[in-house]
């Protein structure tokens, strides 16, 4: 009987969500990538776990004259002879940019593994196992600060491992297959950038990796795609067996630069504990305020209690958690019943636009989650800006460190205070896309979206006041939603901000200008 409720249950998320449209926004007919410049001194740039982008040795390459080497362009030649059309599919999809590509993949298992377990039958309620990640619910529970960990230690990886590609592609300077003989169609955009390591190996050989720990049911398919990647560029003449081996294993190696850091992070105690979970609402209790308690039914353990304690990869714990803002309008406060009547006020006279606001952000159950829909819209502003891999990457790892720490701050905030929602304060408040199980100050998707949006007009200028918009919309659309308070959500586009500043600092001195 549990098995069945739990399937008619996770029948009833997938319906809802396959009426949501442009969940994962994948991006087809791309032109191959073609970089405006091959930022070819990469390889000196600021690393972020790695002490530099020489720290893992890459031995040298096979000289083009040796006999070897001439066998590997002689295997290219005979892999483009008749090309089906789907392998041309699988070299179009890839040539348009590995990082693009596996952040693609990233968001479409973060909305696949975004569901809430179901209760026991004696209304408690399972968790994802990592020890055990195929037993139910299966491992892991990709919730929003899940996910932009996820993200941030993918993309991180990814930067490191690729710094590290370039400055062996300018130590070697071995050329791509197709300047060093003739008789290879050339199907991605010709470069002068050298092949060896490659870098589409590279990136197989690092995400790959990561998923082991954070998708461990998805490894064998994660593995497919990593094969996928690489044996299409060599089919693409865009490099040789021994550039593929030589950057798949430099990606590994880098990876498991991250994972022993993700191993030890502490995130495998966010869940706490119920006796944490007691002392929570006893302590708010004891201040004289209202506790925030689950209003599902049954009552569901909050999420991630301990995420706040959560050891960041780049930013200084102390600095981040220094940034939590000051106490919520108190209990009985003549402010708090102004911005709880403000709520209600929306629910009670929704217009279309407000409608609107409130499902484009509403990013829940069986999404990309919050980080994933800023990802979305800064790899579609990323693909008209013809970055290089590495550009991309380092972009992208600024992007999601930001929103990893966003989290962070969020999470130690929310069960630092423990204040409940304007749903609690005022039952007669019914919101638009239900009501996220943990407190509500601050508000993570104005957190999230305050970091995004500094990050993303920092490194897109142009779009600056944009994604100031974006920011401020998806604030609102909490309020309006009936699940967050002003003062929830003026907080969060604060607090997020500054982490955003943090990492442009960081980009203004990582050499990448």
């Amino acid at each position: 009987m549990k098995k069945l409720n739990a399937f008619i249950y996770t029948l009833i998320l997938c319906a809802a969500i396959s009426c949501k449209k442009d969940i994962i926004e994948q991006t087809e007919g791309l032109a191959a990538l073609n970089p405006t410049s091959t930022d070819a001194n990469a390889g000196e740039w600021k690393t972020i776990l790695l002490s530099s982008g020489a720290e893992i040795a890459v031995p040298a390459p096979l000289p083009i004259a040796d006999k070897l080497y001439e066998a590997e362009l002689n295997e290219i030649k005979g892999l483009q002879q008749n090309i089906t059309k789907d392998q041309q599919k699988e070299i179009d999809y890839w040539a348009a940019g590995g990082v693009l590509r596996w952040n693609e993949i990233m968001r479409e298992l973060v909305a696949k593994y975004n569901l809430p377990p179901y209760q026991n039958e004696d209304g408690s309620y399972p968790f994802p196992q990592a020890a055990n990640p195929f037993a139910y619910p299966l491992f892991p529970f990709s919730n929003p600060p899940y996910a932009a960990r996820a993200y941030a230690y993918i993309a991180a990886a990814q930067y490191d491992a690729l710094v590290a590609t370039w400055h062996y592609k300018k130590l070697y300077g071995r050329l791509a297959p197709y300047k060093n003989t003739t008789g290879i169609n050339t199907k991605v955009t010709p470069t002068d950038l050298p092949s060896y390591p490659s870098e589409a190996a590279v990136l197989a050989g690092t995400t790959a990796e990561m998923m082991k720990l954070l998708f461990p049911t998805e490894i064998a398919n994660i593995e497919q795609k990593a094969a996928s990647h690489q044996l299409s560029m060599m089919r693409a003449g865009a490099a040789t067996r021994s550039d593929m081996l030589a950057g798949e294993a430099l990606g590994r190696a880098v990876a498991q630069k991250f994972i022993t850091r993700a191993r030890n992070d502490k995130a495998g105690a966010a869940i706490g504990t119920p006796a944490s979970w007691t002392q929570l609402e006893d302590d708010c209790k004891a201040r004289g305020e209202m506790a925030w308690i689950s209003l599902e039914s049954p009552k569901r353990p909050p999420m991630l209690p301990g995420f706040g304690k959560v050891i960041p990869i780049l930013m200084p714990a102390s600095d981040l958690i220094a940034l939590r803002p000051g106490p919520p309008p108190l209990t009985g406060s003549a402010q708090l019943a102004k911005e709880t009547q403000e709520v209600f006020d929306f629910v009670q006279k929704q217009d279309r636009e407000n409608i609107r606001i409130a499902h484009f952000w509403a990013d829940g159950v069986g999404t990309y989650s919050p980080p994933g829909h800023w990802n979305a819209i800064a790899a579609k502003d990323f693909i008209a800006q013809n970055l290089s891999e590495v550009k991309w990457s380092r972009n992208m790892a600024l992007l999601n460190l930001s929103m990893m720490d966003a989290a962070i701050i969020t999470w130690e905030t929310k069960y630092h205070y423990f204040n409940g929602r304007p749903c609690q304060v005022k039952p007669a408040i019914k919101t638009y896309t239900g009501t996220p199980n943990f407190p509500a100050y601050i508000s993570g998707h104005s957190t999230f979206s305050g970091a995004a949006a500094t990050v993303l007009g920092y490194l897109t200028p142009a779009r600056a006041d944009d994604y100031t918009k974006m920011a401020n919309e998806a604030s609102l659309s909490r309020i309006v939603s009936g699940i967050h308070f002003r003062s929830d959500c003026e907080e969060g586009l604060k607090v997020g901000k500054k982490v955003g500043e943090y990492y442009i600092n960081r980009g203004n001195a990582d050499g990448a200008q």
